[in-house]
């Protein structure tokens, strides 16, 4: 019966992740809540995977990847950029690979993608060609360069520290270095070589084009006998029919409405609406409709900008909407419309949830704008201008850094105690502030990897893990052991579609080492498997990196498919080759 609740609890948590209903950490807590009711885990194991020293490595890790961007470093990395743009597109690739690949390496990979992104985009500008040229490269360098190290990913940290907790050795910061390097290389040549042909060549389009202002926004002018002289902005008659006033130009002069604004004669008026509503009302309400527009210049002003914001992963918004963030009251900010996955939606934005990827079009005064250049929550999608950098505190925590890692690779200090360390010396020398350095901290992430930790605990201890061994190693040892990894290796690689990378690995994993039992096999050579392949999945857009990108770079399913099929299937290839070479299946 509990092996079939935690199998039951499996399915439901699959179909969960892949709806996207609910945030990731509230369905982690639920799974976990169900077991202690069921009384499959005591409260103590159902917990013990927040307590684990893998999450104390998680949070510095991005207390520290914090410390290097409020600095201004790692905007160094994106304006070196800039001064690649005379290379050929083959060779440019290359070499923001390679940038993108290293710093992945020791820090996470969506992180790392959102600080390339706006320079990545502003070196394309500069040369006249598609972003989408050179964004997933990005994303797919960021995803390898991550399996270069221990702390490269998330499920690097929480696979090492399953180990740990379950008696096994942990990895090493550097153990599958080779390995990873490989796999990154290859991803290099791949792209290098052949994403002239795979990547698709869409050209920019105007915020008019992009968001069909046109279509939705008008300018309109009020006559001396309009019935709208005298009311106030968000209650006259058009706030009523359901048209949104974004813009006042009075005598010249563009502002944003307020509350008290009232409306005046001969005002002209920036709407957001149905046009054709409009024109069938326009008798009525004693207006005018201004034809042959540059919409986008109306609704800009002295000190009022528009820019394409991108959501990211840490954001708060996530799974919140506009309305219950409180998005114009907090920031003073207009959101116009939202690009989703090429669907620009304009009703009721009050009421979307948002989601990793979302590109808001947002209004207001320039200062407000320029505050979130510095902000967690969203990237800015304009000319990338790096932020003014401390650079003596920036090399201090890069020394910092380098030195906790040296003391955590040789065993001098656990690795949990060196970042840890890292981490309260970036807060010290003021490198970010305490509060700065827990909005550094994607705690969604850390819960949810927290709750698959215990929820692996259940699978061993219900004996679920070993009725699926049993049935693995009943079908699949006839074809020996290389073909069982191989097909745990396609598992995980079709789990990291519906699941996070380290909620995939997490769930396989206890399966992988109760079969490695089984065979009498080096349950590590197993474990690595799994781990690897979850972050070479490259065929769909649904890692986080790869979302980050789909909406910048005008990107399509297909064009995922189309690109990184043939990519993954060598990239699991070589890792079946190189993986049992470096880790024999059976030590002598």
């Amino acid at each position: 019966m509990e092996i079939a609740i935690v199998l039951g609890l499996l399915v439901l948590a699959i179909v969960l992740f892949s709806t996207e209903r609910f945030s990731v950490d509230v369905i982690a807590l639920g799974i976990l809540v169900v077991l202690m009711v069921t009384r499959i885990l005591t409260p103590k194991e159902a917990f013990e995977g927040f307590g684990a020293d893998f999450i104390i490595i998680l949070a510095s890790i991005f207390i520290i990847s914090g410390a290097l961007q409020q600095t201004g470093i790692l905007d160094l990395l994106g304006s070196r950029l800039l001064k690649m743009a005379r290379l050929s597109p083959g060779f440019l690739i290359t070499y923001i690979m390679i940038s993108v690949g290293i710093t992945s390496a020791f820090m996470n990979n969506t992180t790392v993608t959102a600080i390339f992104l706006a320079p990545v985009v502003a070196v394309a500008r500069k040369m006249h060609i598609s972003p989408s040229k050179l964004l997933m490269p990005v994303a797919y360098a960021s995803i390898l360069g991550g399996t270069c190290t221990v702390i490269g990913t998330s499920t690097n940290v929480a696979v090492s520290g399953y180990l740990e907790r379950i008696g096994m050795e942990p990895l090493g910061m550097f153990e599958f270095s080779v390995v990873g390097i490989v796999l990154f290389i290859l991803g290099v040549v791949y792209m290098a070589l052949f994403s002239k042909r795979l990547l698709p060549d869409r050209k920019e389009e105007t915020i008019e084009e992009e968001f069909k202002l046109r279509d939705y926004v008008s300018e309109v002018v009020i006559s001396e006998s309009s019935p709208l002289v005298g009311q106030r902005i968000f209650r006259s008659n058009l706030s009523k029919m359901g048209f949104r006033i974004l813009n006042v130009i009075r005598e010249g002069r563009n502002f944003l409405p307020e509350a008290g604004t009232h409306i005046e004669a001969h005002d002209t008026l920036i709407i957001e609406g149905n046009v054709d509503d409009l024109i069938k009302i326009k008798e009525t309400a004693g207006i005018d409709t201004k034809a042959d527009v540059l919409l986008g210049k109306s609704l800009v002003g002295e000190g009022i900008k528009l820019a394409e914001v991108l959501v990211t992963p840490q954001s708060e918004f996530l799974n919140a909407t506009l309305k219950n963030a409180s998005f114009r009251q907090r920031y003073g900010l207009v959101v116009l419309a939202i690009n989703r996955s090429g669907q620009t939606l304009r009703t009721q934005l009050g009421r979307v949830i948002l989601r990793v990827g979302d590109i808001l079009l947002v209004q207001g005064p320039e200062d407000k704008i320029n505050y979130f250049k510095q902000s967690r929550d969203i990237t800015i999608m304009e000319d990338f201008k790096p932020l003014m950098y401390r650079k003596r505190k920036g090399f201090a925590v890069i020394l910092v850094f380098f030195l906790s890692i040296l003391l955590g690779s040789l065993n001098v200090l656990p690795l949990s105690a060196a970042l840890l360390i890292c981490a309260i010396a970036c807060v010290s020398i003021k490198a970010l502030t305490v509060d700065k350095a827990y909005e550094a901290i994607d705690w969604r992430l850390l819960i949810l990897i927290g709750g698959m930790a215990s929820f692996g605990t259940a699978m061993t201890k219900t004996g679920a893990s070993k009725w699926l061994a049993e049935i693995i190693v009943q079908y699949l040892e006839p074809l020996g052991p290389i073909a069982i990894i191989a097909g745990f290796v396609i598992l995980t690689v079709f789990l990291t579609q519906p699941m996070s990378n380290a909620a995939a690995a997490l769930v396989v994993l206890p399966v992988a080492i109760e079969t490695a039992h089984h065979l009498n096999a080096n349950p590590r050579t197993f474990a690595i498997a799994i781990m690897l392949s979850a972050s070479i999945s490259l065929i769909t857009p649904f890692e986080p990196s790869c979302v980050l990108v789909y909406g910048p770079g005008k990107y399509r399913f297909l064009d995922y498919l189309r690109t990184g099929f043939f990519l993954t299937l060598v990239l699991m290839a070589v890792l079946l080759i190189l993986i049992p070479y470096f880790w024999p299946l059976y030590p002598s």
